[in-house]
């Protein structure tokens, strides 16, 4: 889009998100957990290349679409001169508004995502319309990694994955065998994909020696991964011993 065009987006963008966040009450401050009178609560959003990602995405679409529709109504100039003529302001709204309808869209999802860190738990907020929070406990993770594919990695971002340990029976897969159930949590479009990885596996470490009589575990030459592995082995066993 053209400078002027994105200003004239932003702006009607502002407008409505002020509407929006007042008819359907949505929060404009990023959600909290509770801590202790001397905790800091560490939150963030994704970042900027996340925006940027998003868009590009919609651009490279829309523009197939918008050729589409210019060589359709080419072939109705050529055809029909008169009906084409005629029907010119329609196919200049089906091209345009879509752009602005996206680019509200688009900036709607990235302001109203957020993740917050306590020392226990993260906490993910994502929608506008339904709301969807996401509280994950660093003692039921089971698993952090990461992903991003070749875009993504153009725009410096990549995606956490935290899977913890669900509730309710375990079921079975298609051998009989008894499989835990898992939760997953996304932490997407963030450009320290690596260093959140690694604080979320050091509070796993640290939620799972705290109050265990070995407190020294941290400095015994296990790491977070050794820790989550350990578990994933122990719940193995628990499966196998049920089963």
């Amino acid at each position: 889009m053209s400078r002027r065009v994105e200003e004239a987006t932003a702006w009607v963008y502002r407008g409505i998100w002020g509407a929006l966040s007042k008819w359907f009450r949505v929060p404009t401050e990023p959600p909290s957990l509770p801590v202790d009178g001397t905790e800091q609560l560490e939150t963030f959003r994704p970042a900027e290349g996340f925006l940027r990602y998003l868009k590009f995405k919609f651009w490279f679409f829309l523009l197939i679409a918008d050729l589409a529709i210019l060589a359709a109504w080419l072939a109705l100039l050529v055809a029909f001169p008169f009906a084409a003529l005629w029907l010119a302001p329609l196919a200049f709204a089906i091209a345009v508004l879509p752009d602005v309808i996206a680019y509200i869209a688009i900036h709607l999802r990235y302001d109203t995502t957020w993740y917050v860190f306590s020392k226990q738990s993260l906490r993910i907020r994502r929608g506008i319309w339904v709301i969807h929070e996401t509280t994950i406990t660093f003692e039921n993770i089971q698993n952090v990694s990461l992903n991003s594919g070749p875009l993504e990695r153009f725009f410096g971002i990549a995606n956490v994955v935290v899977d913890t340990a669900g509730g309710g029976q375990p079921g079975k897969d298609a051998h009989g065998k008894q499989q835990m159930n898992y939760h997953q949590g996304l932490i997407e479009g963030i450009d320290n994909a690596g260093e959140i990885r690694n604080q979320i596996l050091g509070r796993v470490r640290r939620s799972r020696t705290a109050g265990l009589g070995d407190e020294d575990a941290s400095s015994s030459g296990w790491s977070a991964e050794h820790l989550i592995a350990l578990g994933e082995i122990r719940n193995t066993l628990a499966d196998l011993q049920k089963s």
